[in-house]
């Protein structure tokens, strides 16, 4: 098992153990600790869906549980509950911004690489230093 891999420790599984939805239909649910921690590190990791580990259960799996039980107002209702549970109940906070440092590149253009994303070593070689074009 890797040691880079985010598991609920037994003192956090009791405390959101009983909040799942138990009210499901069709085939039993797979452990939903490992789908939880599994849905947790990719929150904590920011990895894409399709990337979460395999010793969390299949990809699908868990991001269906993340999707069909945020549409139910599950992850709202935990964290309200163990919010509630807290040493402050006057201040609760949480802070989810974050940037992909993927998301701050812009695509190039059909035909490769603009001029202006050469690294400067390779653009200065190419460009003419009258017009600063290539």
């Amino acid at each position: 098992m890797r040691s880079n891999l985010f598991w609920l420790d037994d003192e956090q599984w009791s405390r959101i153990e009983p909040h799942p939805p138990s009210d499901v239909r069709g085939k039993e649910r797979v452990d939903d600790r490992r789908v939880i921690s599994g849905i947790l590190h990719v929150l904590k990791s920011g990895c894409r869906w399709k990337d979460c580990p395999p010793e969390y259960g299949p990809p699908t799996t868990v991001y269906n549980r993340f999707a069909r039980w945020a549409e139910r107002g599950f992850w709202e209702r935990l964290f309200k509950e163990l919010a509630h549970r807290s040493r402050s109940a006057a201040t609760q906070m949480i802070d989810s911004t974050y940037v992909k440092p993927t998301a701050l590149r812009r695509a190039p253009e059909k035909g490769g690489a603009e001029t202006g994303d050469w690294p400067l070593t390779r653009r200065a070689q190419y460009e003419d230093p009258r017009t600063g074009r290539c």
